[in-house]
């Protein structure tokens, strides 16, 4: 064997026994606390083995992709949504569209269960089931002239599946991008430094759009130092505006509100051309991101502290204060986009196959950025469990579970093995530069004292303050820049669907059509984005699981139209890589739906909450305030219980007519043909060598 090749061998089998090490340390320890390194270690080699070698074998074996094809952006260019870009740039923007709350929010909230099953599901669902699907759905996007997820549907299955998946991945989007609206309110409420530095984002945006376009075109590094410099400054800025007794009144807004901002920013986010905001912002929000998470990283292989939750807490039967629901199946449902996430589905083909100048990129692409967004949710477990337990059920649980006053919440959590005290918390809150952090629920604000303590211990132990805000307008950040891109993807969706009834509407060059598709999609998510910041509780508590479940689902449509293609495209014998995360998230996502739907427990049914608030509604047991908030609380039950069964019940439609257009193809009988576009050889002559 010639050195060179031993040499590789040697490296890698040095890898998988490093990974497997780590990965049996974390799993093993029983009684003992494990260091957060072996976390970082494990997730490294897990990731590097997938995508040297599995990666590769999809790319090489199953897709077999072609750098000399023309991809839609080359071909349609209009300027745009059709803009042939920088492979960097596209990456900053599909890492950036798809890294929204999930890898943050999922584990944190998953962390109540402990820290392993958890972290198995996040490193073994992306290498084999995130990444995997990204990568494929964008390649037969980029095959299918950059059409929708929604439209291969129908393209591929016919008038049923199609149909059924057209439906139910507009109604999961709405869904989805409202979730992510209320998340991203709930972190900028009354905060002027995280509202000012998101809103300072796109006006640089727009700058850095128009230098890369028109000023000075194709000169990426030069753009990025700029966009990078003026982000810093806007960062520290945003510190300043917090502390200017008259500034920070101009940033400090209720969630309604924002909710109104949010709104308007999301519709001149669809219209806009993709150059001048969207791909920029996006863009520079990654660097952002990736620093961020990176001085994570680094603040971890310096304190390299240990990991103080238990590998698995007394909770996993389904009584957790943070959320009910059994370990099975709610562990992966609430770590969606860290594992695998439907939603990513649709910026695969949404706006990165628009982008995308070469289709040799689509593993860097999408198997790479979903691999990075697995790696942020390991740093969010890691940030989340390095907190004294008590400490983090005292921020995450409901004081509805703990009690509302301080005293009866550390006794509740105290009495469960995880000891905390007032004085302890109290400390925390004013380390923290907030007034208190009691039933902080949601995940974030969690995360974000994690996070804090990290960075303070690594790189400046008096800034506490300065790192919770920061951490709390980094998440702000992260989850904004994946509503602005899934609200443009809705707009492709549902002009993919309009162009059906009367073709002039799915033409995306057509601007009345635009702004017109983009209207009716704003006005959809935006409804309950603002019925959620006027809801007397919220809604995050009711709607997160329902995200959840409706990502879970999309990511099983996702991986039904990638399976069909593949069994189409004569890959029949590879297609157990999409068939089998296919047929695990069809079991894990309609037994969580049937226990929301008909669980008795109350803080797990829909069905069985709303009636019995109903009955002590009726019967008169409910306080003044109570039976004022109980006819909105009790919709939002029956709201969601019908869009679970909506959801459920179009998920099995499509499960259904995957196999029988399978096994229709293998069996040579008729069925919709292949909707693949014929290759044409690319012409792009612009190889960014300047750069």
């Amino acid at each position: 064997m010639p050195s060179r090749k031993l040499t590789v061998v040697l490296t890698w089998s040095a890898v998988a026994l490093l990974g497997a090490s780590a990965l049996g340390g974390i799993a093993l320890n029983r009684g003992e606390s494990v260091n957060s390194l072996w976390f970082v270690t494990a997730a490294v080699c897990v990731y590097a083995l997938g995508y040297r070698f599995y990666s590769a074998f999809v790319a090489t074996r199953v897709l077999l992709l072609d750098a000399g094809r023309a991809t839609p952006a080359e071909r349609f260019n209009d300027g745009r949504d059709f803009v042939p870009t920088h492979r960097w740039v596209v990456f900053g923007h599909h890492f950036a569209a798809i890294a929204g709350p999930g890898p943050l929010i999922g584990p944190t909230l998953a962390a109540q269960f402990g820290y392993l099953p958890g972290t198995l599901w996040i490193l073994i669902g992306a290498v084999f089931g995130g990444c995997v699907q990204d990568f494929v759905v964008l390649v037969c996007s980029i095959r299918r002239d950059g059409r929708s997820l929604g439209q291969m549907a129908r393209d591929e299955l016919g008038p049923i599946g199609g149909s059924a998946a057209l439906v139910g991945v507009m109604a999961i989007m709405i869904i989805l991008i409202a979730v992510l609206g209320l998340v991203v309110v709930n972190a900028m409420k009354h905060s002027p430094w995280a509202t000012s530095t998101v809103a300072a984002t796109i006006p640089i945006a727009v700058l850095i759009g128009l230098y890369m376009r028109e000023i000075r075109p194709g000169r990426v590094i030069e753009a990025t130092l700029i966009g990078v410099t003026l982000l810093i400054i806007s960062v520290a800025g945003g510190g300043w505006i917090d502390h200017h007794p008259a500034l920070r009144t101009w940033f400090d807004y209720d969630a309604p509100t924002l909710a109104l901002m949010i709104i308007a920013y999301g519709f001149a986010a669809a219209v806009l051309p993709v150059w001048l905001l969207l791909a920029p912002r996006d863009y520079l929000s990654t660097f952002m991101k990736l620093g961020t998470i990176t001085a994570l990283a680094v603040a971890i292989l310096i304190l390299h502290p240990d990991i103080s939750m238990p590998a698995l807490t007394a909770f996993i039967d389904g009584t957790g204060p943070i959320f009910g629901g059994k370990l099975f199946p709610f562990v992966f449902i609430t770590i969606a986009c860290g594992a695998i996430s439907g939603f990513h589905a649709l910026i695969s083909s949404g706006t990165t196959p628009k982008l995308l100048a070469n289709e040799a990129d689509a593993r860097f692409i999408g198997y790479g950025a979903m691999m990075m967004e697995s790696f942020v949710a390991i740093m969010a477990m890691i940030a989340a469990t390095v907190l004294d337990p008590g400490v983090y059920f005292a921020i995450n649980s409901p004081a509805g579970v703990v009690g509302k006053e301080a005293a009866d919440a550390v006794a509740t959590i105290s009495s469960w093995g995880f000891p905390v005290d007032v004085g302890q918390m109290a400390a925390l809150a004013r380390e923290m530069g907030e007034a208190s952090l009691f039933a902080r629920t949601g995940g974030a604000p969690s995360l974000a004292v994690g996070m804090a303590s990290l960075f303070a211990s690594a790189f400046g132990d008096g800034l506490l303050a300065l790192w919770y805000h920061f951490a709390i307008m980094f998440e702000a950040l992260f989850i904004l820049t994946t509503l602005d891109a899934g609200t443009r993807v809705a707009r492709f969706m549902l002009q993919d669907m309009l162009g059906n009834w009367h073709p002039v509407l799915g033409r995306t060059g057509w601007y009345p059509g635009v702004l017109f598709s983009s209207a009716l999609v704003v006005a959809g998510w935006g409804y309950f984005l603002y019925m959620g910041t006027i809801d007397p509780l919220g809604s995050i508590n009711s709607l997160w699981p329902l995200f959840g479940i409706a990502n879970q689902m999309l990511a099983a449509i996702a991986l039904c139209v990638a399976t069909t293609i593949l069994v189409k495209t004569g890959k029949a014998s590879y297609a157990w890589i999409t068939a089998l995360p296919l047929s695990w998230l069809i079991v894990v996502t309609s037994s969580a739906a049937w226990e929301k739907l008909f669980s008795p427990e109350l803080r797990v049914g829909f069905l069985a909450h709303a009636r019995d608030l109903g009955d002590k509604l009726a019967a008169g047991l409910l306080s003044a305030d109570q039976a004022a908030k109980a006819p909105q609380l009790i919709f939002n039950d029956y709201l969601d219980a019908t869009l679970t069964a909506v959801f459920m019940g179009l998920s099995w439609i499509l499960a259904a007519d995957t196999t029988r257009v399978c096994y229709c193809v293998l069996a040579g009988r008729p069925h919709p043909p292949s909707s693949e576009s014929p290759r044409i050889p690319s012409r792009l002559t612009e190889n960014w060598v300047r750069d």
